[in-house]
């Protein structure tokens, strides 16, 4: 018999890692944080936020999609900057850790990322 395990509503601490695949492989790394309740998803860190939706599985798995946006201009050379972005996830969760795969839409280009989470703060 499998374990149901929910998801935690609560706050966040997310590590967001992209990678660009071009002549030289190119790797971003950001933090932030993430409040998730109920199916909703709200955060960002020092230049960008998100907000989205998921659905959970109850077998450890769930999925959603984010948009996100600047709210404080950043560098240029950030691969969203000035723009916004469609993101796709699907992963892995259990009461402490959220793991996620997915790919950032920025205009025509699709970029994989990989994004963790952390639990600060139970609702």
């Amino acid at each position: 018999m499998l374990k149901t395990i929910m998801m935690t509503n609560g706050l966040y601490k997310t590590t967001l890692k992209t990678r660009l695949k071009t002549l030289e492989e190119a790797e971003g790394v950001s933090y932030g944080v993430m409040v998730l309740h109920d199916g909703r998803m709200f955060g960002g860190g020092p230049f960008f936020y998100t907000v989205g939706s998921y659905t959970c599985f109850g077998n450890g798995r769930w999925k959603g999609e984010m948009i996100g946006q600047e709210h404080t201009p950043a560098l240029a050379t950030r691969l969203w900057a000035r723009k916004v972005v469609s993101l796709a996830f699907a992963g892995t969760y259990d009461e402490l850790t959220l793991e996620t795969q997915g790919f950032v839409l920025v205009g025509k280009r699709s970029i994989p990322f990989k994004m963790d989470y952390r639990l600060l703060q139970a609702d």
